[in-house]
């Protein structure tokens, strides 16, 4: 009985690692699609060298690149190693969900806001732009979280929608430039679901990944003092870390006192 027990259960997080892969597949199309103002319903996928379709056969997510050796069937061309690594990347962070939440409403959300959030990562270093269209989804997803059951008081959401946002517009104006205003409106919608606790948590490690990556570039020749990088990859790192680990680090560190 215990044995049946756990072979459903790994095929159940199989499922969610293959749906997790599959939602990957398409977070490549928004990510490609999105700067270049191209219609995510605008037919199939194809070869940004050659613009042959992609047969279907060769969209298997993860395998069909493998398949592949990594390069267009028509064209022979180099097919980036991004799109098996945001396909992975996916379906980790699905699996990781459900590990940590269960089979719940809200680790259907939780999966859903870390496919945005990896979605604007990527368009972010692409372009150090993030889309509305995507801080629009992720609100979506954060108002949807009231109604799962989730112990946060609004008034901890609120707070956590202006506690980093404003003081990232008050910076800007005091000091242009300092935050982009997708980064301003990513922290209102990530603070609302995260509550305070969350959104000061999730900034903290952004500001440690930037803060080294910003060091390591400093120190080894690739940037100047005064060069920006894209701060939305860190804050989606650290959005992310707080939705799946938030409660964890923040009752680890209250404990310390």
């Amino acid at each position: 009985m215990q044995a049946s027990y756990y072979l459903v259960l790994s095929l159940l997080y199989l499922w969610v690692f293959i749906i997790g892969a599959c939602i990957g597949s398409f977070l490549n199309v928004l990510i490609y699609r999105i700067p270049e103002n191209i219609s995510i319903a605008k037919g199939r996928s194809f070869c940004p060298h050659c613009n042959h379709m992609i047969r279907a056969k060769d969209n298997i997510p993860l395998i069909s690149w493998l398949l592949l050796k990594g390069k267009c069937r028509d064209c022979g061309k180099a097919i980036s190693k991004r799109y098996p690594i945001v396909e992975l990347l996916t379906a980790v962070a699905f699996t990781m969900s459900f590990l940590r939440l269960g089979f719940s409403a809200y680790a259907i959300l939780v999966s859903a806001a870390l496919a945005i959030l990896i979605a604007i990562a990527y368009i972010d270093k692409d372009t150090m732009t993030i889309p509305n269209s995507l801080i629009i989804a992720l609100l979506i997803v954060a108002i949807i979280s009231l109604f799962t059951g989730v112990h946060m008081s609004l008034f901890s959401r609120f707070i956590g929608a202006i506690c980093i946002s404003l003081p990232m517009l008050i910076l800007t104006l005091l000091v242009p430039g300092a935050f982009g205003g997708g980064d301003m409106k990513l922290m209102v919608a990530a603070g609302f679901m995260l509550g305070w606790q969350g959104a000061l948590l999730a900034t903290f490690i952004a500001i440690l990944g930037a803060g080294a990556k910003s060091i390591y570039l400093l120190v080894s020749g690739h940037i100047k003092v005064g060069t920006h990088i894209p701060f939305g990859p860190y804050l989606s790192f650290g959005i992310g870390i707080a939705l799946l680990y938030g409660n964890i680090i923040i009752n680890w560190y209250a404990g310390l006192f």
